[in-house]
């Protein structure tokens, strides 16, 4: 399979920050969190669902999100994903380190174009 050179690999923790950040907002199940971030990244990103299921499972079993069967607008049954306590707190340093990472980035490239 090639890749399509207009995308990018996620950096490690990216995509948790996003499921994070988003549901932090309001709880919601896969298929709908997946609609979520593809339409706020547009055609910036793109998030499969090979990757986010597992990075839910992921989440779940470190205890930054929990979660419930509900039923989705079609009537069918869902899993709802909501962020823990745990959740936010790891978001907020993630966050912080990416913060700090891309200032580092910036301050090298300022330089290499001075």
């Amino acid at each position: 399979m090639t890749k399509n050179a207009d995308y990018r690999d996620l950096f490690p923790g990216a995509l948790e920050m996003m499921i994070l950040q988003t549901l932090r907002r309001q709880p919601l199940h896969g298929y709908a969190l997946a609609q979520h971030i593809k339409s706020f990244a547009g055609d910036l990103l793109q998030v499969e669902e090979g990757s986010l299921y597992p990075a839910l499972q992921r989440m779940l079993k470190a205890g930054w999100l929990e979660s419930e069967m509900g039923t989705s607008s079609k009537n069918r049954p869902v899993r709802i994903y909501r962020v823990t306590d745990a959740g936010v707190k790891h978001l907020e340093e993630e966050i912080s380190s990416v913060e700090k990472m891309f200032a580092g980035i910036t301050r090298v490239l300022a330089l290499a174009r001075s």
